[in-house]
C-alpha cells in the first residue's frame, strides 16, 4: 500500500504556490513545462482578444526571469479588468505556431482560485530606465558571435534551451521581458510597416549602426537586436501603414511577447506619428559625367519586375533622369520579357527596354542604347512567365560594345588573349547547375568613344543578380545561426563569376573591370567574401570611403541593408566616387518605385 501511495505522489501533476518568475525560469523554456500549477498570484496588467497578462506582486531580483506571464483563455479574460489581483491555476504550456519559431511560455486552461482585490496600480517598466538597455550587436549565444556564421542551423533554441544572458544577447533580453508591460520612450521608426501595420522601432536607449536617416544599418557581426517590432494594438485599433524610415513616434506602452518569428510589443493602442522626417526624398546625385573616359558615370538599379505595361516604368525613368542624372552606363536587374508574367514562349525584352528608353528620353534624358541576352523560357527564376534578366543601358555617343559578337542564352563566354571576350556580350557558364532557376551574369567589353591622347579606352563589366534569399529563417527564430536561404548556390555563383573575372585580370592586371547589380548578399558574408578573395576586386564602398552606416540600398525587417553593390578592379580605383541614392528606402511603402535603391559611381576608365 505504501508503494502505491508513493507512485501516486510521484505521478501527481500539481505544483502549488509558485511565483511567476519561478514558472518562467532563467532559460527560454519553463522548467515547469506541461505541468499543472496552482496558487499563482498576479496582477492583471493588460488584456487581449484571447487572454490576459499578469505580473507577480513579489518580483525577484534575477534579471533573467520575467515577472509576467500570458494567461490564455478568452472566456476567462472577460471576467477581469486591469488592476485586478487574482490567484489562478492552470497548465504551463510552451506554444508556437510553427516549428521555425521560438516557444512562448503560457498559462493555459486557467481556473480562478481567488479574486484578491481590484484597483491595483499598474505601472509599465520603462525600457532603458527601469530595466536596462537592450544589447546592440549579438542576437543569440548559439550564433557563435555572428548570425551569418556557416554552417547555418547547427543548433536549436528549443533543444539547447540556453540560460538567458540579457546583458549580451538580444533574444535573451526580450525573452527576459516576455509578458511584461513596458514603455518605449522617444521611439523612431526604423523600417516601413508591413501590411498589418507592424512597425520596427528603436527607443531612448543605446543604439549601434544608426544611420543619418534615423534607422539602423546592418554591419559585420551587428544584427541590431536593440530594435523591437510594434505589433497589433490590444484595443483593436490599427497602426498606420504609411510610416516612413526615420519618422518620430509617440510614446509606446504595451506587452512584450513573441509571435510570427519575432519578439514584439503589442501596444495598448495604435502607433502615432508625432513628427514626419524631412526631406521626404534625397537630393539628386552629385556625380555627373565628364563626357570622356576619365569621368564615366555608372548607375545600377534593380527595377523590380519591369515590363512594358508596368505602372512604375515612368517613375523608374524619372529616377534615372532626375536622381541619377542620366548615367553614361546603367546596370539593370529584374527586366522582364515583353509581356511580363504572361506565361508563354515569349522571352525577348526588346519591347520592355525600348519602352523604358523612350520613357527616359521623354523625361528629358538621353537616347540610350541597350543590350541583353534573353534567357531560356522559365529557367531564370523570378515571377513565373516573367523571364527576368539583367540588361545594360548605355549612351552610344560615348560608349559602345567593343567588336560586338553576342552569344546566346546557353553559350558560355570565355576570356581570350588580349584580354578580350569570345562573346560580347555573353553569359558566364550558363549551364552550370548553380544557376538553376537563377539569373546568369552578363559580361561585356566596352570602349569609350571619347578618346584620350588618341587611344581607345576599354573596360569590362559584369552584371549580376545572384539567387535570392528564399527559404531564410527569422533572425529571431529557433534555428541558430539563422538559415541564410540558398547560401550554397549563391556561394558557388560568386565563385564562378569571380573566377571568370580572375581570368581577365590574369591576362591584364591593369584591366578596368566593373561589376554591379543585386548580389542578394552582404559584403561580410561567405558568398561575397569568396567573391572578392578570388576575383581580387575591391568593394567600391570601401574605395570611396562611404561610412559603414550609410551603406544600404534595401529595408528588410528591422534594419537597413545593402544587397546591391559595385566591385571594381585595382585599375579602376583612381579617383573613384560612389553614392547610394535613397529614393525608395526613404519614402512610404506606397510611394516606393522599387524595393531597392539605385546607386551611381564616377570612374576613370582611361587606358
Amino acid at each position: 500500500m505504501a508503494s502505491f501511495l508513493k507512485f501516486l505522489s510521484l505521478a501527481a501533476p500539481l505544483v502549488s504556490a509558485l511565483t511567476i518568475s519561478e514558472i518562467n525560469g532563467k532559460n527560454f523554456l519553463s522548467p515547469f513545462k506541461d505541468q499543472t500549477v496552482t496558487n499563482v498570484t498576479g496582477v492583471v496588467t493588460a488584456k487581449g482578444p484571447d487572454g490576459l497578462w499578469i505580473r507577480s506582486p513579489t518580483p525577484d531580483k534575477d534579471e533573467r526571469t520575467s515577472e509576467s506571464i500570458y494567461v490564455f483563455g478568452r472566456a476567462f479574460a472577460t471576467n477581469f479588468t486591469v488592476g485586478d489581483t487574482i490567484v489562478v491555476g492552470g497548465k504551463i504550456v510552451e506554444y508556437r505556431s510553427t516549428k521555425d519559431y521560438v516557444y512562448l511560455t503560457e498559462l493555459s486552461s486557467p481556473k480562478l482560485e481567488k479574486l484578491v482585490s481590484s484597483g491595483a496600480t499598474v505601472k509599465p517598466l520603462v525600457i532603458g530606465k527601469d530595466t536596462r538597455d537592450p544589447p546592440t550587436e549579438k542576437t543569440s549565444s548559439l550564433d557563435g558571435g555572428d548570425i551569418f556564421n556557416v554552417p547555418n542551423n547547427v543548433s536549436l533554441i528549443s533543444v539547447a534551451n540556453p540560460v538567458l544572458n540579457p546583458k549580451i544577447y538580444g533574444m535573451d533580453f526580450w525573452e527576459s521581458l516576455c509578458g511584461e508591460l513596458v514603455t518605449v520612450k522617444k521611439p523612431t521608426a526604423v523600417a516601413k510597416p508591413n501590411s498589418f501595420g507592424d512597425t520596427w522601432v528603436i527607443g531612448d536607449w543605446k543604439i549601434s549602426g544608426k544611420n543619418k536617416r534615423g534607422g539602423v544599418t546592418m554591419g559585420k557581426k551587428d544584427s541590431n537586436p536593440e530594435t523591437i517590432l510594434i505589433g497589433s494594438p490590444l484595443d483593436g485599433t490599427a497602426n498606420p501603414k504609411d510610416t516612413k524610415l526615420g519618422d518620430q513616434l509617440g510614446e509606446i506602452t504595451g506587452i512584450v511577447t513573441y509571435a510570427f518569428g519575432f519578439y514584439r510589443i503589442l501596444p495598448t493602442t495604435n502607433i502615432k506619428v508625432t513628427k514626419e522626417i524631412t526631406p521626404v526624398l534625397p537630393s539628386p546625385t552629385k556625380l555627373e559625367s565628364k563626357g570622356k573616359c576619365d569621368g564615366i558615370t555608372f548607375g545600377a538599379y534593380n527595377v523590380e519586375n519591369l515590363e512594358p505595361k508596368s505602372a512604375h516604368l515612368p517613375n523608374v525613368a524619372a529616377h534615372i533622369v532626375d536622381y541619377l542624372k542620366s548615367p553614361d552606363f546603367m546596370f539593370l536587374q529584374e527586366v522582364q520579357d515583353d509581356n511580363g508574367v504572361t506565361n508563354d514562349a515569349v522571352v525577348t525584352a526588346n519591347l520592355t527596354l525600348t519602352t523604358l528608353v523612350a520613357a527616359i528620353a521623354a523625361a528629358g534624358g538621353p537616347s540610350y542604347a541597350f543590350t541583353e541576352i534573353a534567357p531560356v523560357d522559365d529557367q531564370d527564376g523570378g515571377a513565373p512567365g516573367g523571364n527576368i534578366r539583367v540588361a545594360y543601358l548605355y549612351k552610344p555617343s560615348l560608349i559602345r560594345l567593343y567588336k560586338p559578337n553576342p552569344g546566346n542564352s546557353t553559350e558560355a563566354n570565355a576570356v581570350l588573349p588580349g584580354p578580350t571576350l569570345k562573346y560580347n556580350p555573353g553569359r558566364i557558364d550558363p549551364a552550370n547547375a548553380a544557376w538553376s532557376a537563377s539569373r546568369k551574369p552578363l559580361v561585356a567589353e566596352w570602349e569609350v568613344v571619347a578618346k584620350k591622347s588618341g587611344k581607345s579606352s576599354k573596360f569590362f563589366t559584369v552584371n549580376v543578380h545572384f539567387a535570392s534569399k528564399g527559404g531564410s529563417s527569422s533572425v529571431q527564430g529557433d534555428a541558430r545561426p539563422p538559415v541564410n536561404g540558398v547560401l550554397a548556390a549563391r556561394t558557388t555563383q560568386a565563385q564562378i563569376t569571380a573566377t571568370f573575372i580572375k581570368e581577365i585580370l590574369a591576362k591584364d592586371a591593369n584591366a578596368k573591370v566593373i561589376t554591379g547589380g543585386d548580389f542578394n548578399e552582404f559584403t561580410f558574408v561567405e558568398p561575397l567574401v569568396q567573391y572578392t578573395k578570388i576575383s581580387g576586386l575591391k568593394d567600391l564602398d570601401e574605395v570611396a570611403d562611404i561610412k559603414d552606416t550609410e551603406r544600404y540600398t534595401y529595408l528588410f525587417d528591422n534594419q537597413a541593408q545593402q544587397l546591391d553593390h559595385m566591385f571594381i578592379s585595382k585599375g579602376a580605383t583612381r579617383g573613384a566616387k560612389y553614392e547610394h541614392v535613397h529614393v525608395n528606402t526613404w519614402v512610404e511603402y506606397d510611394a516606393q518605385v522599387s524595393d531597392h535603391d539605385p546607386s551611381v559611381a564616377l570612374l576613370d576608365v582611361c587606358a
